[in-house]
């Protein structure tokens, strides 16, 4: 981001905050990239979040393992997931609370909105506004 070359970590992040640059390591499990085509699924993942006026901006550092696009969602729910989920169309229950949430509708109107909006959580949102 700065071309830091050959600079002190310790007087890198100094500068950066003397900027307003809040930088965190965050200590995740997996980070999945869905694309159109195929998912990008970093099991093994180092991620840092810069926090820069406000704006924030993720760094995902590591090897991703190339699967075909929906086979990460399709894997976690065979692997233990929610039963509903994969009843629902697939819609996971994380996707229906945070529209619910967002709405302020109940689950099942934000199933329902999810279902017509064929997953698309902005879609479905401002379906229920």
């Amino acid at each position: 981001m700065f071309g830091g070359g050959g600079m002190n970590p310790r007087k890198m992040k100094q500068m950066m905050k003397q900027m307003g640059i809040d930088v965190t390591e965050l200590d995740v499990e997996e980070v999945v990239i869905r694309t159109e085509d195929e998912d990008l699924v970093f099991s093994d993942a180092q991620v840092t979040r810069m926090d820069a006026q406000g704006q924030e901006t993720y760094q995902v550092v590591g090897e991703p393992e190339h699967r075909e696009g929906g086979s990460a969602s399709a894997g976690a729910i065979e692997s233990g997931g929610d039963e509903s989920a994969s009843e629902s169309g697939g819609i996971p229950d994380d996707d229906v609370e945070l529209v619910a949430t967002r709405a302020g509708v109940s689950t099942d109107a934000a199933r329902e909105a999810l279902e017509a909006a064929d997953g698309d959580l902005a879609a479905a949102i401002a379906r229920l506004e």
